[in-house]
Parts: structure tokens; C-alpha cells; sequence
């Protein structure tokens, strides 16, 4: 008898040298070792990944379709540029889509839900211990995303999801804005309150948690190294600069 199913799972070999090329290209550019408008040096890449140029260009072309790095006339591949209308459409998403969570999700009724934060956060602080700044950042954006989890809204999580290396990029820009007064250490423990006050069950103080996490330090002086100046994107920053400044008076 044909014991054989349509169901069975396909049997996957290891990864191959372009996915483990392109696995760690795309962990240098959220890393920071490799930033916005950047141009890439294949020589000195092959060098330090130990690969030849066929496999490198092939992960490259799988980062273009990313939209992590992009063809330029004359200039080669550079890592794709972050403009200023980009950060301020990024992040004004990024916030709706955590404020609609919150309204969903807080107080948790769930206790998987609840678990699924805590578990995300012992993986940050693990990253953390570990000095794994790549690492890191993955695993706060798992953070951010089990928050958004809470509401027990499966297209709003996978709409979040669908920023994952935009909001990764912001997210690295953020982590550099802010390593001279804060380590990773100190990040876990800026985000170990954010997630105390969730548990608190109260989902306004959650949301003015979110509005002064200091997750939008990388904004001080950013319009000095984007382009990309829409008077749309430049109203919403000074928006947010008025913002910052009324937050840091109330901050005893």
C-alpha cells in the first residue's frame, strides 16, 4: 500500500552560501556596519565574508528586492537611503498601529499573551548579556511586536510585520541616537517598565509609556543628514520636538 502523503513535509537542506551571504549583509545593515546611502564594496565584502563575487552579487540581489540596498547609475549598489518624508512615514504607522493595540489588548485578558512579552523580553535581555547588537535589535522588534499581539488582531500584527526592516532600520538609528547615555542593559530596563505598566492592566498610562518610551531620539538633528524635507514630514517633526520638550519639563 502507497503510504505516501501529499501532506508530508519537504525536507529542507542547510542554507546555502547566498542565503548565509545575504543573512549576514542584511545583519550588518541593521546592525549599523553598514549604513543609509553607503555605497557597497564588493572587494573588501568578499574579503571579510570569505565568499567569492557570484554569491555575493546573488545576495545582494536578494537584499535589492528587500528594499534594503538598490542599484545606483555610476555608482554601484549603496544601501538604500533613508529620507525624511521615509522616517516620518515609518514612524507615524508604526505608532498608529501600537496605539490601535493598545485600545485592543490592554488590560490583557489573555495570559498567553502576556507570556508571549515576558518571553521576548528575557530573549532581549539574553541578546543583551551577550553583547549581540544585531541580536539585539531582532529581538526588540519581536518585543514591539508581541505588544501589538495583545490585541488578539491577526491582520494588525501582520500588517506591523510587513515594516519589519523598515522599522529595524529606525530601530538601529535609534540604538546609535542613544548608546553615549544608555548601554543595552539599560535599554532592557527601559523596556522592562514598558512592559510593567502593561501588566498594570491601565491602557492610558500604557499609551503615554509609548508617546515618551524614547523610541524617537534618533529625530534630534536628523533633518541635518536626510533628504527628503516635505513640508509635511518637517511639520510632524517639529511636532515632535514640541513634544519632546513638554516631556522632558513634566520629567521630575
Amino acid at each position: 500500500m502507497d503510504t505516501t502523503s501529499s501532506s508530508a513535509p519537504h525536507i529542507t537542506g542547510p542554507p546555502s552560501l547566498v542565503e548565509l551571504a545575504a543573512a549576514t549583509l542584511r545583519r550588518m545593515i541593521v546592525g549599523g556596519d553598514l549604513l543609509c546611502g553607503q555605497r557597497i564594496v564588493e572587494n573588501r565584502l568578499t574579503g571579510e565574508l570569505g565568499i567569492s563575487r557570484p554569491p555575493l552579487r546573488e545576495a545582494l540581489r536578494v537584499l535589492e528586492r528587500e528594499g534594503l540596498v538598490r542599484q545606483v547609475p555610476r555608482k554601484g549598489v549603496i544601501v538604500t537611503p533613508l529620507t525624511l518624508h521615509d522616517v516620518y512615514e515609518i514612524c507615524t504607522l508604526r505608532a498608529e498601529f501600537e496605539r490601535l493595540a493598545i485600545r485592543l489588548g490592554v488590560p490583557v485578558t489573555d495570559p498567553a499573551r502576556r507570556a508571549r512579552c515576558h518571553q521576548a523580553l528575557h530573549a532581549m535581555s539574553t541578546a543583551a548579556a551577550a553583547g549581540d547588537r544585531p541580536a539585539y535589535l531582532e529581538r526588540s522588534f519581536e518585543f514591539h511586536v508581541s505588544i501589538v499581539g495583545l490585541s488578539g488582531h491577526a491582520r494588525l500584527e501582520e500588517a506591523y510585520r510587513s515594516l519589519h526592516l523598515q522599522l529595524m532600520l529606525s530601530m538601529a538609528l535609534n540604538r546609535r541616537a542613544r548608546e553615549d547615555h544608555e548601554n543595552l542593559d539599560g535599554d532592557v530596563a527601559r523596556h522592562t517598565h514598558l512592559l510593567e505598566i502593561i501588566d498594570s492592566g491601565d491602557p492610558d498610562a500604557v499609551l503615554h509609556a509609548l508617546a515618551t518610551h524614547g523610541d524617537r531620539s534618533f529625530l534630534d538633528g536628523i533633518e541635518n543628514t536626510l533628504d527628503g524635507h516635505t513640508d509635511v514630514a518637517l511639520t510632524w517633526l517639529a511636532q515632535q520636538r514640541t513634544h519632546q520638550d513638554t516631556t522632558r519639563k513634566e520629567t521630575p
